[in-house]
C-alpha cells in the first residue's frame, strides 16, 4: 500500500470516528432534554398507576416529603434508597416533590417533635397540611396526596336508627370495615342521622346515604327526606330486595319503580360465584365509571326502573344480566310465563338542577355489594367511592386503586413436565452430541 493510499485510508477511518463520536453526543444530548421512558416490566411494576398521577396533577404546588430513618434497618437493610427509589416513580410525574431524609438517632429533637413512632415513618406536607405514613407503598401515599388534595371538609350522613347498614359500622351486613374506612382515608367525614331526633338534615351534610331500614319510617322522617331531595340535597339510596319501609314516597318523588324479585345471573355460576349475584363486567360512559373496568359483584340485587320526565337527568352506571331473568320465589329457574328476561339497571344517576345547585342522586338496587362481607369482592368498593366523590362534586378524585398484581405462575400437567425433561436431559444432549459429531466429521474429511 503507497503512503498516499495509508494517509487516505486513516484520514476516512478518522473522519468516520469523529462523525459516529458526534453522532452519539448528539444524540445524547437531545436524551438529556427530551428523556423518553418506556416500563416494559410485566405488571407495570416501574411506573405508577394512572389513578396515581391523576392525584399529582391534582396539586398545584410543591410536596414536600420528610423520611425519619437510619441509613440501615435492621429488617430492611437500606430503607433510604429503597424510600428514594419508590419516590422517584412520583418526581418522574411532579419534579417539584422534596424529599428530605431525618436520622432519628443524630437528630432526636426532631423526631420527637414531629411525633415520630417508627423508623421510616414518612410525613407528606401540602399546602400547609401534612399526613402521617407509616405503611408506605403506592395506595397509601396516593390516598394521602388525595386527602391533602381534598381541601373541602365534606361531611357524608348516613340514615341511623331503623336498623339501617351503618356507614362506620363493624357488624357484617354493615359498611364501615372497607367503605367506610375507604371513605375516611380520602378525606371525608362520617355521621349518622337520626330523623326522629333531628329537625331536619343538616345543611352541612354534602349527602345522605340510604341504606335499607328494617322497619317502617315514620311519616315525619319520610318529610324530612323528602324536604331534603325538594332543597336540592345530594343522595345515594342504596336498596334491598323487599319492602321499602315507608321510602314508596321517595321512590315516587324520584319517579323510581322498583320491581320485586332478585336478579339471577347465569354468568355467575360460570365463575362459581351464586346465580343471585349479579356481576358487572361492562358499564356505560359516565363521569362514575371513567375508565372504570373491574368486574363487580352484587348480591340478592334487584332492578331499577324509572320514568323518564323533564326534570332528571337519568344515566345508567351498571347494567348486569344479560341471559338472567327476575326471580321473584325461591325457584330460580327461569319460567317464561312468569320471569322477565335481562338485562336489567341495578345502578343509575340521576342530576337536575334546583335552587340554582347541581343535585346528584345515586340509586343502586343492592346494599351487600358494599357491606363488609362482600365489598372485598372486585371493584366493589373502588366503585363505591366513585359514586361518592361524584355525588361530593369531587370528581377529579375518581379513579381507580392501584394496580393488582398479575397471576404469574405456570400451571403444568404431568405429561407436559415429562415431556420437558425428555427434552432438555435427553433430546438437547444428544442433539448437540450429533452436532458436535457431524461438525468433527466434516472437518475430518477436509
Amino acid at each position: 500500500m503507497s503512503r498516499k493510499s495509508f494517509t487516505l485510508n486513516s484520514l476516512r477511518n478518522l473522519l468516520f470516528v469523529l462523525l459516529l463520536a458526534g453522532a452519539a453526543l448528539g444524540l445524547g444530548y437531545l436524551a438529556a432534554l427530551h428523556p423518553i421512558e418506556r416500563d416494559l416490566t410485566f405488571n407495570a411494576s416501574n411506573s405508577l398507576e394512572p389513578a396515581s398521577v391523576s392525584a399529582l396533577r391534582q396539586l398545584s404546588g410543591p410536596v414536600e416529603i420528610t423520611v425519619y430513618a437510619t441509613p440501615q434497618d435492621v429488617r430492611l437493610g437500606d430503607i433510604r434508597k429503597i424510600i428514594g427509589e419508590f419516590i422517584s416513580l412520583y418526581q418522574r410525574y411532579k419534579p417539584d416533590i422534596r424529599l428530605t431524609f431525618i436520622d432519628p438517632v443524630k437528630e432526636p429533637e426532631k423526631t420527637r417533635a414531629a411525633h415520630i413512632q417508627l423508623n421510616g415513618e414518612m410525613v407528606v406536607e401540602y399546602a400547609g397540611r401534612s399526613e402521617h405514613l407509616t405503611v408506605i407503598n403506592e395506595d397509601t401515599l396516593t390516598s394521602a396526596l388525595l386527602h391533602l388534595a381534598h381541601t373541602m371538609n365534606q361531611t357524608v350522613m348516613y340514615l341511623d336508627g331503623d336498623g339501617e347498614r351503618k356507614l362506620d359500622g363493624n357488624a357484617n351486613h354493615d359498611l364501615g370495615l372497607l367503605f367506610g374506612a375507604k371513605l375516611k382515608q380520602n378525606g371525608f367525614k362520617i355521621s349518622s342521622l337520626n330523623l326522629a331526633i333531628a329537625q331536619d338534615v343538616p345543611l352541612n351534610a354534602s349527602m345522605l346515604v340510604i341504606a335499607q331500614p328494617e322497619v317502617d319510617l315514620m311519616p315525619g322522617e319520610v318529610d324530612k327526606l323528602l324536604r331534603f331531595v325538594e332543597r336540592g340535597g345530594n343522595l345515594l339510596w342504596l336498596i334491598d330486595p323487599g319492602p321499602l319501609h315507608g321510602l314508596e314516597r321517595l321512590a315516587e318523588k324520584l319517579d323510581l319503580q322498583l320491581p320485586a324479585g332478585v336478579v339471577i345471573d347465569p354468568s355467575a355460576a360460570r365463575m362459581n360465584a351464586p346465580d343471585t349475584w349479579a356481576l358487572g363486567t361492562s358499564y356505560p360512559p359516565h363521569e362514575i365509571t371513567s375508565g372504570f373496568n373491574l368486574i363487580t359483584a352484587f348480591p340478592s340485587a334487584r332492578p331499577l326502573m324509572w320514568r323518564e320526565n323533564t326534570g332528571w337527568q337519568h344515566h345508567v352506571l351498571v347494567d348486569v344480566a344479560a341471559t338472567g331473568w327476575i326471580s321473584e320465589t325461591s325457584d330460580r329457574k327461569f319460567d317464561k310465563q312468569r320471569d322477565t328476561k335481562g338485562p336489567f339497571t341495578i345502578a343509575l344517576a340521576m342530576s337536575r338542577s334546583v335552587n340554582s345547585l347541581d343535585q346528584r342522586i345515586v340509586v343502586v338496587g343492592n346494599g351487600a355489594f358494599l357491606a363488609n362481607s362482600f365489598a372485598g369482592n372486585g371493584g366493589n368498593v373502588d366503585l363505591g367511592v366513585n359514586m361518592v366523590n361524584w355525588l361530593a362534586h369531587d370528581d377529579k378524585k375518581i379513579a381507580l386503586q392501584p394496580r393488582k398484581a398479575h397471576d404469574s405462575s405456570i400451571t403444568l400437567s404431568r405429561n407436559q413436565l415429562t415431556a420437558i425433561s425428555i427434552a432438555f436431559l435427553i433430546s438437547l444432549p444428544l442433539l448437540l452430541s450429533g452436532i458436535g459429531i457431524y461438525i468433527w466429521w466434516k472437518r475430518r474429511r477436509a
